[in-house]
């Protein structure tokens, strides 16, 4: 006889949509037990064969402040040439995907008072990817270069694995690709080795109740937008 209790799927539906985008922290720090809890979980995710491409870097502290210090030096400088080594987004956005695109970007605009053609405060609030949006924990995900796309999708699955149990354990997260770009600057400061791919960054803490960019719901089409339904009635 199965004695196990059956799972309650609304704390699980519960972890997954109220997931979002933090865009500021509070400083209060998370223990490196329950960094270590959400990623043991995490790495629970599916992948192929069980090879598991996933490998990254947890920061806090002095050596998170070095990362962030020595890219924001070059976001300052404008220096060209800092490329993300592998496309995440398309060369030209396309419906209905451009649409959502610019929806989102205004409407998170729109929190903090930033109005279209203000290329400065767009600018500073982009450069704030490069403080980890002050959340005490930033993280660095990287593959090894000679992986192809099967382990990109794996990865996919371990990141929102992550983001998922943090939210059980009332933590908020921002998966940010913008660190791709400077990849280049990255390296030195976190010895990467010259097989890492960097896949994206993380911030990971507290979210700030009172910050106004916190208060964006963004929108998502439902499954009948998004699937074909064959055989039911």
């Amino acid at each position: 006889m199965n004695s196990r209790v059956p799972p309650d799927p609304t704390l699980t539906d519960h972890a997954i949509t109220s997931r979002r985008s933090v865009r500021r922290f509070l400083p209060t720090p998370v223990p490196r037990a329950v960094i270590a809890a959400i990623l043991d979980a995490a790495a629970r995710a599916p992948s192929g064969t069980n090879m598991q491409p996933w490998r990254g870097y947890v920061l806090i502290g002095a050596p998170r402040d070095e990362l962030c210090a020595a890219v924001q030096t070059v976001f300052d400088a404008e220096e060209p040439g800092h490329r993300h080594e592998v496309q995440y987004y398309p060369d030209e956005f396309f419906e209905p995907y451009l649409s959502r695109r610019r929806k989102v970007g205004w409407d998170l605009y729109g929190t903090l008072g930033i109005a279209r053609g203000e290329s400065g405060k767009m600018r500073a609030q982009h450069r704030r990817n490069f403080e980890f949006f002050d959340a005490p924990v930033g993280m660095v995900f990287t593959i090894h270069r000679g992986l192809a796309t099967g382990s990109w999708l794996d990865y996919g699955m371990f990141l929102e694995n992550i983001m998922v149990a943090a939210r059980a354990r009332g933590l908020d997260t921002c998966a940010q690709a913008a660190w791709t770009h400077y990849h280049k600057v990255m390296r030195p400061v976190l010895g990467l080795a010259p097989e890492e791919v960097v896949v994206c960054g993380m911030a990971l803490g507290h979210a700030d109740p009172d910050a106004p960019e916190n208060r964006l719901v963004t929108e998502r089409a439902t499954s009948d937008q998004f699937m074909s339904w064959r055989g039911f009635d």
